[in-house]
């Protein structure tokens, strides 16, 4: 229990000091955007906690539709506005449920491949006119953004043969030549050292996705402690490099 205590205190995380005897395996459904902050965090969490973590990556869409179709899990982390509406349906517990950090979405290209200049709406439009090829998940955040955005810049028809709506993480699809332009959550490229942020949208058309965690309404108390740790100030620094904006 010493030890346990000594990590809380070192590493600052707020938790409650389990004994490994009270240890679980916590199943988390995470979103692909969050997917490197976890590989980071988790391990943390059950040096500290004793829990072991399983996780079932993919995107928000995905894993809603597991868990509405009743699947069994511990902790789910993605969008907020996906786990506000399935603790309405009695799925996701009222707490805790905590906001974690919000991502914008972030221009991609190949590393070493030249980095189109979207400092500006202007120049982002350009950019996407005179890309020969433009890629992000579909039935994600960022697919149904940034129908929006071309839309409203007036060029969604003059795009549409040159889209392609992926089925891998952008960083693959770009890695692989799938595609010469990726669009895709800031935290989903900063973290692979295959692929390079040409930059993020231009302010002005810039649209942010808030992540948030939760859990099941019948789960461990570890589970809780998870959804509580992801908040602390220990997970700040791991947010913010991994390109997310704590909240």
């Amino acid at each position: 229990m010493r030890i346990l205590r000594a990590i809380a205190v070192l590493t600052g995380l707020i938790l409650p000091l389990l004994s490994h005897a009270q240890a679980a395996q916590l199943k988390v459904l995470e979103s692909n955007a969050l997917k490197t902050v976890m590989d980071e965090l988790g391990p943390q969490f059950e040096k500290a906690t004793g829990n072991k973590l399983v996780s079932i990556v993919g995107t928000t869409t995905e894993l809603r539709g597991m868990i509405e179709k009743g699947e069994a899990f511990d902790v789910a982390v993605f969008t907020k506005s996906a786990l506000d509406d399935l603790a309405k349906q009695g799925k996701i517990a009222d707490a805790p449920r905590l906001a974690i950090a919000r991502s914008g979405i972030g221009v991609a290209v190949r590393k070493g491949a030249a980095k189109p200049d979207v400092s500006t709406t202007t120049a982002f439009k350009s950019a996407m006119l005179n890309a020969a090829s433009i890629g992000y998940v579909k039935q994600t955040p960022t697919a149904a953004n940034m129908k929006v955005i071309f839309d409203k810049l007036g060029i969604g028809d003059q795009l549409q043969p040159k889209i392609k709506l992926l089925d891998v993480v952008v960083s693959e699809a770009l890695t692989k030549g799938e595609v010469e332009v990726g669009l895709t959550q800031i935290s989903e490229i900063v973290p692979h050292t295959t692929v390079e942020l040409a930059g993020p949208l231009p302010a002005d058309i810039q649209v942010y996705t808030v992540y948030s965690a939760g859990i099941a309404p019948a789960s461990h108390d570890g589970a809780a402690a998870l959804v509580q740790f992801l908040t602390s100030p220990a997970a700040v620094s791991v947010l913010k490099a991994n390109g997310m904006e704590p909240l």
